[in-house]
Parts: C-alpha cells; sequence; structure tokens
C-alpha cells in the first residue's frame, strides 16, 4: 500500500493543532487525503459507518489522535477502534500534550501503534509532525477489510 493511497483521519478539536498537523505534513511531501474530526463522537461515527454524511470508510486509513477531546475522549475512539474485527489493524498515532506515563501506557496497552507528546513550542512541534510526516511516507498501512453486508 503506498503512503498517497493511505487517507489520513485527524481527530483533533483545536483548529490551530489541526491546521498545523496538515500543513507540515504536505511540507514533509505527503499529499494524502486527510479528513479531519472534531470530536471523539465524530470519528467514530465515520469509522462505525453512522455518519451524517453517509461516507463509509474504506480503502487504507491511519489515524492521528488527540486525547482530550469533548464528546468521546480518544482513549475510548483508541479502545472502540482495537475492539472492532474491522477496524483493529487501522495505524492508530496518539498526538497529545497528555505526558502522563500511566496514560502512554494504556494507549499501548489498548494498542495505540505510536505515542507523540505535542511539545509546547512551536517550532518542536512543527518537528515532530515533519518527522512524522517522514515516517507516514515509508511505513506500509493495511486495507480497512471490507463491511460484512446483513443478509
Amino acid at each position: 500500500m503506498s503512503a498517497r493511497e493511505v487517507t489520513i483521519l485527524i481527530a483533533e478539536d483545536d483548529d490551530g493543532h489541526a491546521e498545523l498537523i496538515v500543513r507540515n505534513l504536505q511540507r514533509a511531501g505527503l499529499m494524502n487525503r486527510t479528513l479531519r474530526f472534531r470530536d471523539g463522537q465524530e470519528v467514530l461515527d465515520y469509522l462505525f459507518g453512522t455518519a451524517p454524511n453517509g461516507e463509509e470508510p474504506s480503502g487504507a486509513l491511519l489515524l492521528l489522535l488527540d486525547i482530550r477531546m469533548p464528546c468521546v475522549d480518544g482513549i475510548e475512539v483508541l479502545r472502540r477502534i482495537k475492539a472492532s474485527p474491522r477496524l483493529r489493524r487501522v495505524p492508530v498515532i496518539v498526538i497529545t500534550t497528555a505526558d502522563d506515563p500511566k496514560e502512554v501506557q494504556l494507549c499501548h496497552d489498548l494498542g495505540c501503534n505510536s505515542y507523540i507528546n505535542k511539545p509546547i513550542q512551536y517550532d518542536k512541534f512543527v518537528e515532530a509532525i515533519t518527522t512524522l510526516g517522514l515516517f507516514l511516507m515509508v511505513v506500509e498501512v493495511p486495507h480497512l477489510a471490507p463491511r460484512e453486508r446483513a443478509t
């Protein structure tokens, strides 16, 4: 699976952080389709096929997930994704300001693929996302399993 064929899902409630993520992934050379979700419930609705616009996820997906979000937090989003036979192979990279070692461990125990702490300083945040973009250009991402249809 080519890195260019992967849809990057960004679950981030902070508009500034979301914009920085997209801009710096592009600066790193990733021109992938991105979908932004402002809270945990929005990303769950999309992934589980109940989004208001009716769009269903398909192909290869990668989720960049903030922990501290309204409605449903990132921990619960991660828990539901990794408990789903259809979605559990979707790579989830947690990008958050939370740096509690217990929370980091919980995210790994639940199945996150990586945990990146958002640096407070702007230039360090830009550097972290640019490095992430370079990393994403070389990783293989599996296709989402087809949704089983009721008969």
